[in-house]
């Protein structure tokens, strides 16, 4: 698996305003199989904008998303989205949602249950196969949401703050469940997260974005092995610089072209 990015830029357009809001510039990325690249940047930077583009749900943009050498233009099965809000099916038992996928693609109830249920043993959640969204934990329900979408086994997932809502020790309990759950399987996984420590603990490596419209400012190379130790001081002093830059973006004035534009 290659994804490369070719100098992805968007700007949206508010028509009741009369007003252009760029929102990425000229990214330039390539990340390869198995990795874990996680990109941060300041709120509203475009971080969630960037992974719409790769999965294919943003129509309109500069530059081009190249997976395998082919053109991401439309949504697609090679790359899979898995959102903050875990948008499962409230009506829908966890199961019947892991197997949501496998249901649309045609296949038969049999074979597509016993497929969730592997992905229910892998992911821990014996015992819960029937229950509904509302009888889970924040957690459980995201590891719902991770199966459902790895069910389909993309090429290239896409993970927009999946463990943002949640509280902080059912946060570092899931990281260390996708450290586990990377090992046995080499997911290629793009990954949108606000929390550095988080990025640290998690990535091969980590995309720096500036604020608005984005550009890459830095890309960190984590070659510590897993799993690691979050204190650690190589932890440390990558956490220290990236928050430093982060800082220092923050309170720098804001070039010409973070502006709106007047149609």
């Amino acid at each position: 698996m290659h994804l490369e990015l070719i100098g992805l830029g968007k700007t949206f357009v508010d028509e009741t305003q009369g007003m252009e809001i760029p929102a990425i510039s000229s990214i330039d990325l390539q990340v390869e199989q198995a990795q874990l690249v996680s990109i941060v940047g300041p709120s509203g930077c475009g971080k969630s904008t960037l992974l719409r583009i790769i999965s294919g749900l943003e129509k309109s943009f500069e530059g081009k998303v190249l997976l395998d050498g082919q053109e991401i233009l439309a949504p697609t099965h090679d790359v899979g989205l898995v959102f903050q809000q875990y948008a499962l099916f409230p009506w829908r038992t966890m199961c019947e949602n892991i197997e949501f996928g496998l249901e649309i693609m045609g296949m038969g109830k049999e074979e597509r249950r016993a497929i969730a249920e592997k992905y229910v043993n892998l992911f821990g959640m014996q015992g819960f196969e029937d229950r509904y969204p509302c009888q889970l934990s924040g957690g459980m329900q995201q590891r719902v949401a991770i199966a459902r979408t790895l069910i389909m086994n993309p090429k290239l997932v896409l993970m927009d703050e999946p463990f943002g809502s949640l509280d902080s020790q059912t946060r570092n309990d899931m990281q260390e469940f996708l450290m586990d759950l990377r090992q046995q399987r080499n997911d290629t996984i793009l990954f949108v997260t606000h929390n550095v420590d988080e990025a640290v603990f998690l990535s091969d490596r980590i995309v720096v974005l500036s604020k608005r419209p984005a550009r890459i400012l830095r890309i960190f190379e984590l070659n510590t092995p897993h799993p690691r130790d979050r204190t650690s001081t190589v932890a440390n002093d990558i956490r220290r610089e990236v928050i430093g830059i982060l800082r220092q973006e923050r309170i720098s004035p804001s070039p010409a072209n973070n502006q709106v534009h007047t149609l």
